[in-house]
Parts: C-alpha cells; sequence; structure tokens
C-alpha cells in the first residue's frame, strides 16, 4: 500500500533489481537499467504526493545515479565503408541504404519506417526536404536531405514504380534490420556494436558536428525537445 512506502522499500527494491537473475542465472540489468526502473516508479509516486494520498516523499532522501556512456557512432572512414560496399543479397543492400539514409538525415527507424511521399516537401531554398513528425516526441522536425540521402530516395522510386507501395523506404522489421547491420559491419570490418539506432547519432557527430553546424541547428534538426539531450552528442566530439 502506498502508506507502507518508505525509503527502505526503495533500497531494497533497488537491491532487488540490481540482483535479479534469469533462469539462466544471468543478472539482467545494468545500473542506468536499475535507475530507470527507480525513475518510473519515482513518477508514479510524485503523482501520488500531488493526489495528497502521501504525506511523505519516501525519494526525497534517495538518489538516482547514472553512468555516463558515449554514445556509439560512425567515424567518417566507417561511414564511407559502409557506403562503398555493395552487397550481392537484397535484404543486406536493402538495409544498408536504409541505414545510410538515417546517417544523412538523423531520422529514426520508425521515422525512416513512416516516410511517405508526402513527408516531401520543396523548401524555401528550393532544396528537398524531409517534413516530418517524431513519432516518440511529437516533435515537428525539418531536414535538408542531403544529396547521399537523395540518391538512396531516387533509386527506391525508380523501383517503386513496380510495386504500389506507399512508404519510401524497403525497411524490415526492427529486430531484423539490427540483426542485418551485424552482417554488414561485420563484411565492412568495423568492430562495433551497431544498431539502427547509431545511425542518428552519427548523424549528429559525424556528419554535423564534425562539419561545424552549431548545436542548436544539430538539436533542430534531430527533433529534440531539450537542449541538454543533443549536447550527450556533443561530449563524443572533440
Amino acid at each position: 500500500y502506498l502508506k507502507q512506502l518508505n525509503f527502505r522499500f526503495i533500497t531494497d527494491f533497488e537491491h532487488y533489481l540490481r540482483t535479479y537473475k534469469n533462469s539462466k542465472k544471468q543478472l539482467m540489468l545494468s545500473n542506468n537499467g536499475v535507475m530507470k526502473h527507480l525513475e518510473r516508479f519515482k513518477k508514479m509516486i510524485n503523482l501520488a504526493i500531488k493526489l495528497e494520498w502521501m504525506q511523505k516523499n519516501p525519494f526525497n532522501q534517495f538518489q538516482l545515479k547514472y553512468n555516463k556512456f558515449d554514445r556509439q557512432y560512425l567515424s567518417e572512414r566507417e561511414l564511407s565503408l559502409i557506403e562503398n560496399t555493395e552487397f550481392k543479397s537484397e535484404r543486406l543492400q536493402k538495409t544498408k541504404d536504409c541505414f545510410v539514409f538515417s546517417c544523412y538525415t538523423g531520422l529514426s527507424y520508425i521515422d525512416v519506417k513512416e516516410l511517405t511521399e508526402s513527408n516531401i516537401v520543396k523548401g524555401i531554398d528550393n532544396n528537398n526536404w524531409v517534413y516530418t513528425k517524431r513519432e516518440k516526441t511529437d516533435e515537428q522536425v525539418k531536414v535538408p536531405i542531403l544529396p547521399k540521402a537523395w540518391a538512396i530516395l531516387e533509386k527506391y522510386k525508380a523501383k517503386k514504380e513496380q510495386d504500389v507501395l506507399t512508404n519510401l523506404l524497403p525497411i524490415s522489421s526492427n529486430q531484423k534490420t539490427n540483426a542485418y547491420l551485424k552482417e554488414i559491419t561485420k563484411a565492412c570490418g568495423i568492430h562495433k556494436n551497431i544498431s539502427f539506432h547509431v545511425a542518428r547519432h552519427t548523424f549528429a557527430t559525424t556528419v554535423m558536428l564534425s562539419n561545424g553546424v552549431p548545436i542548436e541547428t544539430v538539436s533542430k534538426l534531430l527533433g529534440h525537445a531539450k537542449l541538454s539531450t543533443t549536447q550527450i552528442y556533443a561530449r563524443v566530439v572533440e
């Protein structure tokens, strides 16, 4: 019950999360995973306080401590390695194209998947832009389509005329895409653990910040609601 929640309960819960093992006796959560659970729990407690269902906040003495991680991203060399490798396998070639497209637009997996003709707009500079709303935060995003990203759209536009698909790019499920990316990086001799989300980080660091694009602009292009979120990416760039 709410009245039974106290500081002791929270520390016990933290201990339970830190020591929880699955059926194979493997620890399930890292420090940040534990903190994420506690953060969600804290949100519920804060709501209870606001509703005056609880008098005291058991989280008052408790501090959430996250470990800082530098996000994985591809260097310029690694990105061009992937770009210049052609795959005979169609599934790998398609995955590679979608990934490279995301590296040059910064769109997340779901936003690439949902991309349709109506998202492509002529900007005031008379160039092509992607206008979309981020699935995750509902933030408006406007990104100029760089030549390399445009080339990929053109390539699939030609193919699309044969199929009647509304989506612009042929992307598999997130799980499959990430599995194929592991094959792609292995074939290119890149020893990094890559998921589709790394494309977004590559766009922020290698394509934008390293080329002198101001962080406020990068923040807008990524559709971040807070500048502090973008600063995580900037830490990586010397």
